[in-house]
């Protein structure tokens, strides 16, 4: 299991434009030699999270800044914002089991409920932990670094 690239790409993009984004144009192009990411894989995380309300982003010359505090956005929000099925592809069941087995054709109902429970808890988890939270944590980085 593992959250999608896309949600840590958007990550990275908030804390730079949380950063600099007041004293500098944020661009794709910065973002994407930050990131390490195309640029247009960029424009498209970018342009979700517009779409979602977390940022602003001029048009014409370009710029990008937070729309909302970063208190207000969670890493719930960032990811189902940039990857709607992020949950269901980190907690699934597979697809193909045979249906010619005991536990093959019951799999999917005996993992159901328990899957359930773990989207329910990976959500509460995820939006309690807001971009606050994460920039903190990397000021505190490099204030031990």
């Amino acid at each position: 299991m593992h959250i999608s690239n896309k949600c840590s790409i958007a990550v990275h993009c908030l804390i730079f434009i949380n950063e600099y984004g007041e004293e500098k144009k944020v661009t794709s192009e910065l973002l994407s030699l930050s990131t390490g990411c195309n640029p247009v894989t960029i424009r498209n995380i970018i342009s979700a999270m517009k779409k979602d309300g977390m940022i602003n982003v001029k048009f014409g010359t370009g710029g990008t800044t937070l729309a909302v505090p970063i208190r207000n956005i969670t890493l719930y929000r960032v990811c189902m914002a940039v990857d709607p099925k992020a949950i269901d592809k980190m907690i699934s069941i597979h697809s193909t089991p045979s249906p010619f087995c005991p536990v093959g054709r019951n799999i999917s109902d005996v993992l159901c409920q328990t899957y359930d429970t773990l989207k329910r808890d990976l959500i509460s988890s995820m939006k309690s932990i807001t971009m606050e939270i994460i920039v903190n944590n990397y000021h505190s980085m490099l204030e031990n670094k």
